[in-house]
């Protein structure tokens, strides 16, 4: 993640100097309690999953960045969220300030277009005395938290008024819910192709080498929504059907689809980042197998024609 780690690195690490793009970088360092601290950096070390990844400031231990990796089976996969930590003097007596890289998106209910966090454990939003922050929660819990119950398959039902309803099997509900989550990955997309062009500092080649993993796979997920195969948010839950149009999608889903896809291209290309190809129309390959079932009938007549002449020729 720093100057010489690449995404195979561990998944936290520590850089002497705050980046210069942090959040809280201008709040002054406060007295902190240092040995709560580094047993957070303990904790993070040995137990990050695979798709979180942190890093700590030597000069001030008060401040944390992380990403997450979108889950698959969601409308965030393959995606990349940043959020910049600030832990405060008191700390863990009271809960972190968290911001989020949005680039100006909102891409799910929790998570606002000018970096705020909604979310009952950090304290920003109502919730049971259970969901609340206490001094044993940890930077860890938040982490997983945000993955989990933010980053979820269905984000719609993350608005509290609509939370009761996130079992439904009501079809209009499961219709708005799905709608959501085609604007939510349009959107994290987005979010993406901005990522890629200006990436947050420290983690440049960590995005890069995340992007040359992922690309192709989220080229391909593009390709099939827009091809109606699967519903946006059950990638790596189902597996795409072998018919276009197995699911109906709006004309406006599709050009949004076809946008993001050229937008990602274009970012992905300044990397040398290869992508797969676009794939035909259907209405062309059918065109084409017409044409070519055509050609064939055309060469069995002649041949048909050629070898009666040369049998009547011989008789």
């Amino acid at each position: 993640m720093g100057s010489t780690d690449g995404i195979k690195s561990m998944n936290f690490d520590s850089v002497e100097l705050v980046a210069k793009d942090h959040h809280y970088i201008n709040i002054k360092s406060q007295k902190t309690n240092n040995a709560k601290i580094m047993r957070e950096w303990i904790i993070l070390k040995r137990n990050l999953p695979d798709s979180i990844h942190v890093q700590a400031y030597e000069t001030r231990i008060d401040l944390l960045r992380a990403v997450i990796i979108g889950p698959d089976g969601t409308p965030y996969h393959h995606g990349l969220f940043f959020f910049d930590i600030f832990l405060p003097s008191d700390y863990p007596n009271h809960p972190p300030q968290v911001y989020y890289h949005s680039r100006g998106y909102r891409l799910n209910p929790n998570l606002y277009d000018n970096g705020t966090l909604c979310l009952s454990l950090i304290n920003t939003w109502s919730g049971t005395k259970q969901e609340k922050w206490t001094n044993r929660s940890t930077i860890l819990q938040l982490l997983v938290s945000i993955q989990g119950l933010v980053l979820n398959c269905r984000p719609y039902f993350n608005e509290p008024v609509f939370e009761p309803l996130k079992n439904t099997m009501n079809s209009m509900w499961v219709k708005r819910s799905n709608h959501y989550n085609e604007n939510a990955f349009i959107l994290s997309c987005t979010t993406m192709q901005k990522i890629i062009k200006r990436p947050p500092q420290n983690f440049e080649r960590f995005v890069v080498e995340h992007f040359r993993q992922r690309a192709a796979p989220l080229i391909q997920a593009i390709d099939h929504y827009h091809q109606g195969r699967v519903l946006v948010g059950q990638l790596g839950m189902t597996s795409p059907s072998s018919l276009a149009s197995a699911v109906t999608i709006s004309s406006n889903f599709k050009t949004d689809l076809e946008r993001i896809r050229g937008q990602l291209e274009q970012a992905f290309a300044s990397h040398s980042i290869p992508v797969p190809a676009k794939p035909r129309a259907a209405t062309t390959v059918k065109s084409e197998k017409k044409d070519e079932h055509r050609r064939k009938g055309l060469l069995n007549r002649i041949t048909s024609f050629v070898l009666n002449k040369i049998w009547k020729k011989n008789k």
